[in-house]
């Protein structure tokens, strides 16, 4: 349908891969959570209601995040765009001084079971765009548009899987180590800085005048693994809870997702 072709597998192939497995795992952990704690201002049944309609706004929105990123590989105006957001979200996580379970908590409170299914799904496509981007910017530019889009579909299936089967993995290394949160944003700006990198280089293609750069794929790598490796050294130095705690904690999100979708497969989603 889309034209979908499956790239060389090779060390490239395997170390996109293994890059979108971390970040979906990381970015999804942090949507399952954000969409657990905006639910609990809610009153009983109202609560897993409102999260099935947060699960589902997910997947819809991963697919048609998909369906944006055939145009964001073509078109190098709308890479500029994906750059300039993946810089503002890594700029804007390490400005913010709040957590995210603790904003999320914040923006829901005291809004009504409506008002909080639309800001779950804004949510959703928060996180959608986040991982989408992602996904684009590690495509290398000299690769075929629909071995790329092949690559970012892959990622978009992984993110789904993950936010359920590995949700407790990840939540649990996120309770434990808040830190890590930092790794991930850390590697979304150096990913932003690839692809404006490569936004100028097509840009120069039609405009001579723009200045182009060019980043060789190993210093490109060379960094993505150094913030990977002393960004985890650094995270896990001072676990925020203990691992009996941190799984404990997992679980109860994880559970909350369990019961919306066993509700949703009897017919009781409604509370009846």
């Amino acid at each position: 349908m889309f034209g979908l072709q499956m790239p060389p597998v090779n060390a490239e192939f395997w170390a996109i891969l293994g890059t979108l497995v971390l970040l979906e795992g990381l970015l999804s952990a942090d949507n399952a959570l954000v969409l657990a704690v905006m639910v609990r201002h809610l009153k009983g049944e109202l609560q897993r209601k409102a999260l099935a309609y947060g699960i589902g706004g997910a997947v819809v929105l991963r697919i048609l995040g998909v369906l944006l990123a055939s145009y964001i590989l073509e078109y190098w105006w709308l890479r500029a765009f994906g750059a300039a957001y993946l810089a503002y979200l890594a700029i804007s996580h390490f400005v913010k001084h709040r957590s995210t379970e603790d904003e999320a908590s914040g923006q829901a409170k005291g809004r009504g079971f409506w008002a909080t299914v639309v800001l779950l799904n804004l949510t959703d496509l928060a996180f959608s765009v986040d991982s989408i981007l992602a996904g684009v910017a590690l495509i290398p530019r000299g690769m075929p548009r629909e071995q790329g889009l092949t690559i970012v579909v892959i990622g978009g299936i992984i993110g789904l899987i993950l936010m359920r089967i590995a949700a407790t993995v990840f939540l649990k290394l996120l309770n434990r180590y808040p830190a890590m949160d930092n790794v991930a944003y850390a590697l979304v700006g150096w990913i932003a800085v690839k692809l404006g990198v490569e936004t100028l280089e097509a840009a120069h293609e039609v405009y001579p005048s723009v200045p182009t750069f060019h980043m060789a794929p190993v210093l490109f790598w060379g960094v993505m693994a150094a913030i990977a490796v002393i960004g985890t050294f650094l995270a896990t130095r001072k676990p925020a809870m203990t691992e009996d705690a941190a799984e404990a904690k997992a679980e109860d999100v994880v559970r909350s997702f369990d019961d919306t979708v066993a509700d949703a497969a009897d017919g009781r989603i409604d509370g009846r």
